[in-house]
């Protein structure tokens, strides 16, 4: 029987891999059999992740908003491995602050990480897809962007946060509907509360009671449950999806 998400043989590069989302993108990625390329500033956690992949997991320390980082990045793992079939523009801060409190730094750190970093991946990244396609190659390659319910609804205290998310949508279709006839497809995973260092404070006592209530499974996802449908749309299953937002919030968007 075929295996239906299958990334055996493919190389997939996750920025923001050394925690939370990313590392459980990772390791979902390299049990389906993928090679993963790890990217995040973090060099202490990044080469914990790569030993405990046992090989499988290829560090590289760098901000994803540095664009000579990026473009050396990618330019080294073609060389390496001749193809890159996935990106996961994953990578993520937060600087909250109300509206009337934030500063120049905190909204443009934010938006550097988020969102130019995500432009110069998927763009370096993209690049080497479309010149395979333009080689002959079908099927040149998946991008896929961690987007957020705050991208769709907003988020109070967040004014950076939810901007960036949002652009994020708006780079996914635009990517699509430039790319789609080389064979790449662009993709956005819209996450709810996710178990992770970066939601501890609305999950805390202030805030916990008012989310769950709006969420209609009435939890939190857990990251190893949350990262599933991105495998799916790295992998060959989602060969004839592209553009697409697909909410993974316990149906938070529905009750918004």
């Amino acid at each position: 029987m075929e295996e239906v998400m299958s990334l055996r043989g493919k190389v997939i590069v996750v920025t923001g891999a050394a925690q939370g989302i990313g590392r459980a993108i990772a390791a979902l990625a390299i049990d389906l059999g993928a090679r993963v390329v790890g990217v995040d500033l973090n060099a202490e956690k990044l080469e914990a992740l790569a030993t405990a992949m046992n090989g499988h997991l290829l560090p590289y320390v760098g901000s994803v908003a540095d664009p000579e980082f990026a473009e050396a990045t990618v330019r080294d793992v073609a060389s390496r491995f001749g193809s890159i079939h996935g990106l996961v523009n994953n990578a993520g801060i937060t600087r909250p602050a109300m509206i009337e409190k934030m500063t120049l730094p905190q909204w443009t750190e934010v938006i550097a990480v988020h969102l130019t970093g995500a432009f110069l991946w998927t763009q370096a990244v993209g690049r080497t897809m479309v010149k395979e396609a333009k080689g002959g190659q079908q099927n040149c390659g998946s991008i896929v962007n961690i987007s957020s319910d705050a991208g769709r609804a907003g988020a109070i205290g967040q004014i950076n946060y939810a901007a960036a998310k949002s652009g994020l949508l708006g780079m996914t279709m635009t990517a699509a509907k430039e790319w789609s006839k080389f064979g790449v497809r662009t993709n956005s995973v819209c996450f709810g509360v996710v178990e992770t260092p970066m939601t501890e404070t609305i999950r805390g006592d202030k805030f916990r009671d008012g989310i769950l209530a709006r969420i209609p499974m009435g939890r939190w996802a857990q990251a190893e449950e949350a990262v599933k449908p991105v495998c799916f749309l790295l992998s060959d299953a989602a060969s004839y999806i592209t553009g697409q937002h697909i909410a993974v919030d316990g149906g938070f968007h529905i009750s918004i």
